[in-house]
């Protein structure tokens, strides 16, 4: 059934809801039901900022995004013309299979004129481009500086509402008394963080079943200017790891001309947390093209180490009481490891969900049964995705055994042989990367016919690219560029020579 035939009278509404939290998958869910409800109040226990800075609570937002297709078609359909107000705020389209190197488990993938774009920009302007268009909706208001410490039972297994409490200085604790905020519906959105099993457990209610899987990934994250006359032919580079070689770096422009890098390891050693470590892991990646490139640029911050990582998924589902008009989402629910860049795309799908049933039921009431088994359904691809070996970037679970596993295991392995030389495979593997499907899934004879004859042998050197790899033409290399005036550096270090193999990058005029 159709969206558009579920939908209700526009002059209708259904009371009043609140959701917890506003970091992007709580902007995302207060959108969904300000279509379907009369008010929508959305509580943040700090205050959002007003423009693109940075907001407490959010120690993800230091390290690189990328809004994927999936993610921004979804975000368009939320918010109509969302995708040209981020443009217009500096966000950067990046067309997956063109403006980007990527260095696949086999070698370089093979690059295209067509493909999909995804839009690259800091997490700060995402959300601060997301909620600007909240707050310009006259359903939604924002409750900041309160904290919402238990949720109001009704009768036969519902939640009517929320006691909160306001920040006030003056007291001891730094709040006020609490209060009470009906609501016919409520959405926890708060991350990783949420109190909703603590809450749950006040209320009598079971604890959820929680499946923790500790990926001991670290990240190293900063964010440079270009080198002075940097010129190349993508504007985006993405280095995968390997079963052998755990480390992966990624490069991706962000608002202001400025680049965004992000380091990822798998090894189980500590993060880099200055410049020259940084500049150090990114020289041990599998390719020096991301170490040349920074190497000549200069730093416009310090570098923010993250060990936080681990995969966790509280199954809601699978409680049989809970209490009605209560839903948890996002990382409240089901937080993945950043590595799989699935985070804001399942955000999206989950407000989307949310959207279509509710405007198909007709009601908030006697729904939430559903949401949780449906959110369970969308997010259990990207689950499966997760709990595979990250540094293996698509090359299937090396532990797990049987006969489909290993034919899982091989086929993804000629898929990544066959992206490096067919365009088409590429984007398939580019789409598979994406969305988090197995690498299996869409089978097809004319697929299959391309994989089997794909290339065989070891990986390609050169990076496809006129401006960078043995056979660019040599340029005279150049300065660091020299930050603007106030810019933040968090290292200051002096200017290195480039090498050799950076004078053939491009990085110069």
């Amino acid at each position: 059934m159709s969206l558009e035939a579920c939908a209700v009278d526009e002059d209708g509404g259904h009371g009043h809801a609140v959701v917890i939290g506003s970091g992007f998958a709580g902007l995302a869910a207060a959108r969904a039901l300000a279509n379907f409800m009369e008010r929508v109040t959305v509580i943040d226990r700090d205050r959002p900022p007003r423009g693109a800075g940075r907001r407490r609570g959010v120690p993800q937002a230091r390290h690189t995004h990328l809004l994927m297709p999936a993610a921004h078609e979804g975000l368009e359909q939320l918010f109509p013309g969302i995708v040209a107000d981020l443009t217009r705020a500096g966000a950067v389209p990046v067309h997956l299979s063109r403006d980007m190197l990527l260095l696949g488990p086999a070698g370089w993938l093979a690059r295209s004129e067509a493909g999909p774009a995804a839009l690259s920009a800091g997490r700060d302007l995402i959300d601060a481009v997301v909620r600007d268009r909240l707050r310009a909706d006259p359903k939604v208001t924002f409750l900041a500086e309160h904290e919402v410490v238990s949720l109001e039972p009704g009768r036969q297994d519902t939640v009517v509402g929320v006691w909160a409490r306001g920040r006030d200085r003056r007291l001891p604790d730094g709040w006020g008394p609490r209060r009470l905020i009906p609501a016919d519906f409520v959405v926890d959105a708060t991350g990783r963080g949420s109190c909703a099993p603590r809450w749950l457990a006040e209320l009598g209610y079971p604890t959820p079943v929680e499946t923790l899987a500790r990926t001991g990934i670290t990240y190293a994250s900063t964010v440079f200017a270009p080198p002075v006359g940097h010129v190349a032919d993508w504007s985006s580079l993405l280095l995968l790891g390997s079963p052998d070689q755990p480390r992966q770096g990624v490069l991706h422009p962000i608002e202001g001309g400025r680049w965004s890098v992000t380091l990822s390891a798998a090894d189980g050693g500590p993060p880099p947390t200055d410049h020259d470590g940084l500049l150090r892991a990114a020289g041990a990646l599998r390719h020096p093209l991301l170490h040349e490139v920074i190497e000549a640029a200069t730093p416009l911050g310090p570098v923010y180490a993250c060990d936080r990582t681990d995969t966790r998924w509280r199954h809601y589902e699978k409680l049989r009481r809970w209490p009605d008009q209560f839903l948890v989402i996002g990382d409240a629910h089901v937080a993945l490891d950043p590595a799989h860049g699935h985070g804001m795309t399942l955000a999206v799908q989950s407000a989307l969900v949310l959207d279509h049933m509710l405007a198909c039921h007709g009601t908030a009431v006697g729904l939430s049964y559903r949401l949780r088994r449906a959110l369970a359904r969308h997010l259990a691809p990207a689950w499966q995705a997760s709990l595979r070996n990250p540094a293996a970037a698509g090359l299937g679970d090396k532990q797990a055994t049987g006969l489909r596993a290993r034919l899982g295991r091989w086929y993804a392995a000629r898929l990544a042989a066959a992206a490096t030389t067919d365009p088409g495979m590429a984007k398939l593997l580019l789409a598979r990367l994406q969305s988090g499907i197995p690498p299996t899934a869409a089978l097809s004879p004319r697929r299959l016919w391309a994989v089997l004859r794909g290339r065989r042998g070891p990986l390609s050197a050169p990076p496809p690219s006129t401006t960078h790899g043995p056979d660019a033409r040599r340029r005279r290399p150049t300065a660091p560029a020299v930050p603007a005036t106030g810019a933040s550096i968090g290292v200051t270090r002096s200017p290195r020579p480039l090498s050799s193999s950076a004078h053939r990058s491009g990085s110069g005029r």
